[in-house]
């Protein structure tokens, strides 16, 4: 009868060997999901076209593709630990939003053809929906509707995947860059295979900022509460969404996004651009804001150690957003990144607008080398499992400080 028993554990033994191989396996497995997709938003508008002439057509929608966990490979692949239990903790759904020139597919795979984003936080048990933002990918393009363009080539090489080549760069942590895979340059596959995937944008902020507030709070509506997750240019999107419906997102994971508060990034010609200070459209501050020029009354604060900018912060005492304020945030900077001078100064005006920041600045917690797209760069699973860290809290009720992830 003992070996019997004996026998009959071997199997299970060496399936429970399994699952732990393939969970520590599991940021190189693709995530197993069943797939739907629909669009949201958008509205019906008359236009004049040369071929068809004039009559309505349909503008402003995003193409959302929805991924929802297969539960037994999430629970494989998530935790080994418990891999013999029922797969019932509630998490709430993750939104990417892409940046500029960017959809999607950004987070399916990398340009190396690892897995993305999506599938790892598919395997941790999240529904992902992956967002084309509006006139952009899949997301339909009416030429009437303002202009698009595509960043150069030089561009792209410059300030994403070998901003350490280019002398031109004025950020000092651009020589740190070790990160992204591959040569980064024309006819390297992975370069081409990156630069295939960028897309038009428009080039006016503003039609931007309202297509995408219209879109964004559509698909909240939709699909209820969630996470957003943006990256660069739709870091203002998350703000001006989390500020709409603080009911309905539930967090934040903002990807060095756009600013700093109120000026250009510190690279480029000066001047004054987010009037709401990370936004260009109205948040809601108490005391209310009526004139932003007049009633957002700021100061410039000198840099808080080398290598770093100033910034332009609200001087005392502070409007509060007290929509935001509902929200928690992680806001993510490479080492390397043209973000690196400045990001802190994004965290420092939120916070003193009352608004909880955990602030994971990547060269601190001893992740080195990172540019603008670090999660597509070869280190992309060791920053997303510090981004699981804080999830986890926030599906538990609470969030992590910096000092705690």
């Amino acid at each position: 009868m003992a070996i019997i028993a004996h026998l009959w554990l071997w199997p299970v033994a060496l399936f429970a060997l399994d699952l732990l191989y393939i969970a520590a396996a599991s940021d190189r497995i693709e995530g197993l999901a069943e797939r739907t997709y629909f669009y949201v938003g958008g509205r019906y508008e008359h236009v004049t076209q040369s071929k068809f002439g004039a009559g309505e057509v349909f503008t402003g929608q995003i193409y959302v593709e929805k991924l929802v966990p297969d539960s037994l490979a999430a629970h494989l692949f998530g935790n080994p630990i418990e891999a013999f239990q029922a797969y019932d903790r509630f998490r709430y759904p993750l939104v990417f939003i892409p940046g500029a020139g960017q959809t999607g597919t950004n987070f399916l795979n990398t340009p190396d053809n690892r897995p993305g984003w999506a599938s790892y936080f598919l395997n941790q048990g999240y529904t992902v929906y992956l967002t084309d933002p509006p006139q952009r990918g899949r997301s339909p393009w009416i030429p009437s509707k303002g202009t698009v363009e595509a960043a150069p080539v030089r561009y792209v090489q410059a300030y994403f995947t070998t901003p350490e080549r280019y002398s031109l760069n004025v950020w000092p942590q651009a020589s740190l860059h070790t990160q992204w895979p591959g040569t980064g340059l024309v006819g390297d596959p992975t370069f081409d295979a990156f630069y295939a995937s960028q897309v038009q944008l428009q080039t006016s902020a503003f039609i931007s900022d309202d297509n995408n507030k219209a879109a964004d709070v559509a698909l909240l509506e939709r699909i209820g509460p969630c996470i957003l997750v943006t990256h660069s240019q739709s870091g203002p999107y998350g703000w001006v969404a989390g500020d709409a419906r603080p009911d309905l997102v539930k967090g934040i994971v903002a990807i060095e996004p756009e600013g700093p508060p109120f000026a250009s990034e510190s690279f480029g010609p000066s001047g004054p651009t987010r009037v709401y200070g990370v936004t260009r459209l109205p948040l809601h501050y108490f005391p209310l804001v009526h004139d932003p020029n007049r009633d957002l009354k700021t100061v410039v604060v000198p840099p808080s150690g080398p290598n770093l900018s100033s910034c332009t912060l609200q001087a005392e005492p502070p409007r509060r957003l007290v929509s935001l304020a509902r929200v928690p945030v992680v806001l993510i900077t490479g080492e390397a990144s043209y973000h690196a001078p400045y990001d802190y100064c994004t965290v420092l005006y939120l916070r003193q607008a009352g608004v909880e920041v955990t602030f994971m600045d990547l060269r601190a917690m001893g992740v080195k080398g990172n540019a603008h797209f670090l999660f597509m760069e070869k280190n992309n699973m060791e920053i997303a499992d510090l981004v699981a860290r804080w999830l986890g809290r926030i599906d538990e009720g609470g969030w992590l400080t910096e000092s705690q992830v």
